[in-house]
């Protein structure tokens, strides 16, 4: 007897539990197998060049080095990379940043078992499939005002507690600049006050604590 084609996947997840738990859907499938497991954004990149899986699944929390940076690293190294994001990070922005950096799809961590098993075939198979959830807010997104990479790293200094001198410090512009970029936030953000613009930042996964 023939026995089918393995597909072979790479799971990336900090949590044992988890990680854990996503090998345990696979293994019950017959044409799948997990070849690696890693706790780390360094150990997943070092592992898909020994492992060279078929698929990685990849979530985005990841310490030092986030997922973001690790699936960009393993497209750098093979940009034929087939990559599943499988995260909590439900904001617009984690989800444009991770398909920009090389991800095929973007799933959240409460997926059915069978969805994700099927996302894996499919992603295998050469399709990008996207749901409706994510493409709806891609297109959210595409229709908001972006912030520049100055704007959020002053967006992060704010969720830092920081006021205009002390941002205009820590980034080396005049406080009359730092009080511009945090005008042009509260423009773009759509909100009347700092507090509103870390929630709506946190919401939307433009930054992270």
């Amino acid at each position: 007897m023939t026995t089918e084609p393995q597909i072979r996947v790479l799971c990336v997840d900090d949590h044992r539990i988890v990680r854990e738990g996503i090998a345990l859907i696979i293994s019950r499938q017959p044409d799948m197998e997990v070849v690696g497991s890693a706790a780390s954004g360094e150990e997943a990149v070092e592992l898909f060049r020994t492992c060279r899986p078929d698929v990685t699944l990849m979530d985005l929390q990841l310490g030092t080095m986030g997922g973001v940076a690790a699936i960009r690293a393993i497209k750098a190294h093979d940009s034929d990379a087939r990559i599943v994001v499988l995260t909590m990070y439900s904001g617009d922005e984690d989800i444009y940043r991770a398909l920009q950096a090389g991800a095929v799809t973007y799933l959240l961590k409460d997926t059915l078992s069978d969805d994700l098993i099927r996302v894996v075939r499919e992603v295998h198979d050469g399709k990008t499939p996207l749901g409706p959830d994510v493409e709806a807010r891609l297109a959210e997104r595409a229709a908001r005002p972006h912030l520049t990479p100055r704007e959020v790293q002053v967006v992060e200094l704010i969720a830092q507690g920081m006021r205009n001198k002390e941002i205009a410090a820590a980034l080396g512009i005049s406080e009359e600049t730092a009080q511009v970029h945090v005008k042009n936030i509260l423009a773009k953000l759509k909100v009347k006050d700092r507090t509103a613009v870390v929630s709506v930042a946190l919401r939307r996964g433009i930054i992270h604590m």
